[in-house]
């Protein structure tokens, strides 16, 4: 375990005040809300930063669910390792390295596959993965520096920090770097949407590289499109939610990453008549528009970073921040 903790509870005194206990200069308007998830952690000998770290994904069972347990373990498996897997429930079938995997022929893959398949019930066009071992993406002790920094940068926009702790996390934990679609920085933004946000972004500079004008440019995006556009498509389905709900949060990721129109095709596709973590899962298996394998994995890839910060701070599902 890489940290000693000191847990307490972000906000003390006055919860009216809007002031951080550990930055108690800042003031946040809406910080009495988005505070309740925030504890401070401390390094033997050092201050205090600010932790998310939210119960309801033990309280909810999300810690059991087989296919975020399985990105559990992909998180730490090492990329020269491989688990074969069916894609629809993530149980795992085996475990080799990917050398193995690969002096196999195409005609001993397809048997493998289809052994698979006869083992386990399912039809012939059920997928069976190969997820190669990606610990050297998910690079949590790396992550964990940026964490303070994101949380305070969202909160003085007013946008709930928990969005803050979940991108950096998932995006971009070990170093800067850009997708195969343009995105980039510690918040994987596209250029539009930096530029949207007053961010430069030319041939000479890229402030997506800065921290925190990323961050910033990443909580409006939250604040401004996210956050509401979700909201009413919830509203528009007669969905009630609550902000601070993890289901409502996953949902707004998923609109972070797939874009609000795809999420809007994927509900669609679903018809759903109530919200919580069931409407989560049904998006996992479900493809509508630009919302695919991606887009599906995205909210499993979020709880289960989540869990793997949880561990190596040192909090789990019956911490108290007392």
């Amino acid at each position: 375990m890489l940290f000693v903790k000191i847990l307490f509870p972000l906000m003390l005194g006055n919860p009216t005040s809007g002031k951080s206990a550990t930055n108690p200069d800042t003031v946040n308007t809406s910080c009495v809300d988005h505070c309740r998830d925030i504890v401070g952690v401390c390094k033997e000998g050092n201050e205090a930063r600010d932790y998310v770290f939210d119960r309801q994904i033990y309280s909810l069972g999300c810690d059991t669910l087989p296919q975020v347990k399985f990105w559990q373990q992909i998180m730490k498996l090492s990329k020269d390792s491989c688990l074969i897997n069916i894609a629809s429930n993530r149980t795992i079938v085996a475990k080799m390295s990917n050398s193995d995997w690969d002096r196999q022929s195409d005609s001993a893959k397809t048997a493998f596959r289809n052994n698979v398949r006869q083992q386990h019930g399912l039809a012939d066009t059920a997928r069976v993965l190969v997820t190669v071992g990606k610990n050297f993406f998910y690079d949590f002790d790396r992550a964990y520096g940026n964490l303070h920094r994101g949380i305070q940068g969202f909160m003085a926009n007013g946008v709930d920090p928990w969005y803050a702790q979940a991108i950096l996390l998932i995006e971009s934990p070990n170093k800067l770097q850009k997708s195969n679609v343009g995105a980039y920085g510690s918040f994987q933004l596209m250029k539009p949407v930096a530029r949207m946000f007053g961010l430069k972004v030319n041939k000479k500079i890229d402030e997506r590289a800065d921290f925190d004008r990323s961050a910033y440019a990443a909580s409006c995006l939250m604040k401004k499109i996210c956050i509401p556009q979700t909201k009413m498509m919830l509203d528009s389905l007669g969905i009630k939610y609550n902000e601070q709900d993890v289901w409502f949060r996953l949902l707004v990721m998923h609109s972070y990453h797939a874009g609000v129109g795809n999420v809007k095709a994927a509900l669609t596709a679903i018809n759903p008549t109530e919200g919580g973590i069931d409407l989560i899962k049904k998006l996992w298996h479900t493809e509508a528009k630009g919302f695919r394998y991606n887009s599906q994995n995205y909210s499993q890839l979020a709880l289960a970073a989540m869990l793997e910060m949880n561990s190596k701070v040192g909090i789990n599902g019956v911490a108290s921040a007392n």
